[in-house]
């Protein structure tokens, strides 16, 4: 059984940092795309960043410059260190893990981010 924890979640300044982070246990990390996914409210869930299986990134181009994703494959850990928070950068961020040709695709509780002006 995959399941996903994230942790690092809290309430900054605006301006300020929060490094998330998603251990994965369950086996097969090194095979999933690894995806932060936020959701304000009212709003639908969005894709923050992604960093594939094979290390591609992308990004959203809200925070593209601010937020950096990366992946520890030998402690089956993505990150998402984010810099300079917006107060629209608040919402609860889901950690995805993503394994498209098994068919496979798991989500974290979430963790909440609150920005304050």
């Amino acid at each position: 059984q995959v399941q996903l924890v994230e942790s690092g979640g809290g309430l900054v300044q605006a301006g300020g940092s929060l490094r998330l982070s998603c251990v994965v246990s369950g086996g097969g990390f090194t095979f999933y795309d690894m995806g932060w996914y936020r959701q304000a409210p009212g709003k639908q869930r969005e894709l923050v960043a992604r960093i594939r299986s094979g290390s591609y990134i992308d990004y959203a181009d809200s925070v593209k410059g601010r937020f950096t994703i990366s992946r520890d494959n030998a402690k089956n850990t993505v990150y998402l260190q984010m810099n300079s928070l917006k107060p629209e950068d608040a919402a609860v961020y889901y950690c995805n893990a993503n394994w498209p040709t098994r068919g496979r695709d798991y989500w974290g509780q979430g963790t909440q981010v609150t920005v304050s002006s």
